[in-house]
């Protein structure tokens, strides 16, 4: 591909994912005015300047609008460098696995093109129509596993071994608390500031004794 057609790639691919922004803060903006019984699709085509058809092609429904696309494809060379662990554990999680995924989340979040204001957004929206906290909560759980099984693929385990979970568990747990601080109206901080303060925190926390029997009894 040469550069010309490479450019033309990059411009369409830019007018997807603008499109495709316009049609969510519009159903999102609607939604949080009016809840998803006070609108139709017609006004979200027109006050995003789009056609019906082209509606369809990007969204199955008004509530697929809403929710919008926050599974945006992982950038290739992040994956690629996520994946290759240099020192796999002998039946146990390897010591790489904490900077990776850090490294990974940091560089998946600062390539993103969910914007902090599309985030609010959709919590107004959610706030008009609680229904939608259901769907978005099942999509969450599907994305949950299947980083399960990416880290699992990473460290050559199962995806329920208990190291595993785990480390899922407990960097999700992370990270959500960091989103939650990251995409708050009056946050400065960049993200990955915020997420490297937290996995200190709990890192200073896992790393205490736990004592013997005899000090609980």
């Amino acid at each position: 591909m040469d550069n010309s057609e490479s450019n033309d790639v990059g411009l369409r691919e830019r007018k997807r994912i603008a499109t495709r922004q316009a049609i969510t803060a519009v159903a999102r903006s609607l939604t949080a005015a009016r809840g998803l019984n006070g609108y139709t699709v017609e006004e979200v085509c027109e006050q995003a300047g789009i056609s019906r058809r082209t509606f369809f092609n990007y969204f199955h429904s008004k509530e697929d609008a809403v929710i919008g696309t926050f599974s945006d494809e992982l950038p290739q060379d992040a994956l690629e460098a996520f994946t290759e662990n240099p020192e796999p554990g002998n039946g146990t999680i390897s010591g790489s696995l904490l900077a990776a995924l850090f490294k990974f989340t940091v560089t998946v979040v600062e390539r993103s093109t969910v914007s902090p204001a599309e985030v609010r957004q959709l919590i107004a929206a959610i706030s008009a129509e609680p229904q939608l906290l259901g769907r978005l909560t099942t999509e969450g759980e599907v994305r949950e596993r299947q980083f399960a099984e990416l880290v699992a693929g990473r460290e050559g385990l199962a995806a329920d071994d208990p190291g595993i979970v785990i480390a899922v568990t407990v960097f999700s747990a992370v990270c959500k608390k960091t989103n939650e601080r990251f995409f708050s109206e009056e946050n400065i901080r960049p993200y990955r500031e915020l997420l490297q303060e937290a996995i200190l925190a709990a890192r200073a926390l896992f790393v205490q004794p736990l004592g013997t029997p005899e000090d609980h009894s």
